[in-house]
């Protein structure tokens, strides 16, 4: 069991938690991953404490906890290995309100760890953080209103058929001078081509899969990591792992009823919910789909 906190010859044993998610990034330079650090790093240095590290998430909601560093350090003080959590605001540790509580209230006293939030005056081991709860629903509320405006800033753009997805679909890219804009990519394209030249022969996804593999024609994934493509959150394509030559039936299947590939742009396929994210696809009769939008790799 952790014991409680304890001054040793490196001093207070500290962790410095930094989060910026994309929302964030409107607010400025005030909420940036730079100014967090700055600010728990003096105050670490002003006490004489010792720092653990410094856990950055940069591009991750604060709406749940499913995020790497701080993943990680709840892991570290399970291990015993931190006193003191210190982050700028409340809003930095989360902004779910019930989440947030949670490892105010119970988690880190539990665990014997001193939580502080600079800017809010929260600490705590002193009696004055009566008003965190209220902050913390605050901090919810302002999120469920930026949420609220993406989903309407969305709907309008399905409509208008701005193409608004992380990656182009294989076979086109991002045009650079029209946001929202696609265009014809003929290093890949040929791809596209094949694909649908055997299913018209009557080929079914496993035997285009097995024939990619023998021609050794490369998977989406290597291509969007080879050119170092980055996703919506700002973080580069990662290797799942998988050989570059074997490709996933999802991702064929996916190819052959992508309306894009007739110049269309198709919106709106995923079902998400405030605080819980992505709750899994929409049929395709609910997509919104928009003709004409660029040119076509195949015709209909």
């Amino acid at each position: 069991m952790k014991q409680p906190m304890i001054q040793n010859q490196h001093g207070i044993r500290t962790a410095a938690y930094c989060r910026l998610s994309k929302d964030d990034e409107q607010i400025g330079e005030s909420a940036s991953i730079q100014t967090q650090r700055d600010m728990i790093l003096y105050h670490i240095r002003q006490n004489g404490w010792s720092l653990v590290d410094v856990y950055i998430d940069d591009g991750y909601t604060g709406l749940n906890t499913n995020r790497p560093s701080f993943q990680r350090m709840l892991r570290d003080i399970e291990a015993g290995k931190i006193d003191i959590v210190v982050t700028k605001d409340l809003s930095r540790l989360g902004r779910n309100y019930v989440q947030t509580g949670f490892y105010i209230e119970e988690y880190f006293p539990k665990n014997h760890v001193r939580y502080i939030a600079l800017n809010d005056s929260v600490d705590t081991t002193l009696d004055n953080n009566d008003i965190a709860p209220f902050k913390n629903i605050l901090n919810e509320f302002y999120s469920r209103d930026v949420s609220k405006k993406i989903r309407s800033a969305r709907q309008i753009k399905a409509h208008q058929g701005v193409f608004s997805a992380s990656y182009a679909p294989l076979g086109y890219k991002k045009g650079p001078n029209q946001h929202g804009h696609l265009i014809v990519d003929e290093e890949t394209a040929w791809i596209v081509r094949k694909i649908f030249a055997w299913a018209k022969e009557g080929w079914g996804a496993q035997r285009i899969k097995t024939q990619l593999g023998k021609e050794h024609i490369p998977t989406p994934t290597w291509w969007n990591r080879e050119r170092g493509l980055r996703n919506y959150y700002g973080r580069f394509e990662q290797d799942d792992g998988s050989d570059i030559y074997t490709w996933n039936l999802t991702t064929i299947k996916k190819i052959l009823t992508q309306p894009a590939y007739i110049g269309a742009v198709a919106n709106q396929k995923n079902v998400t919910k405030f605080k819980i994210g992505w709750m899994g696809y929409r049929p395709m009769d609910e997509w919104v789909i928009v003709e004409g939008m660029h040119e076509p790799i195949i015709d209909r």
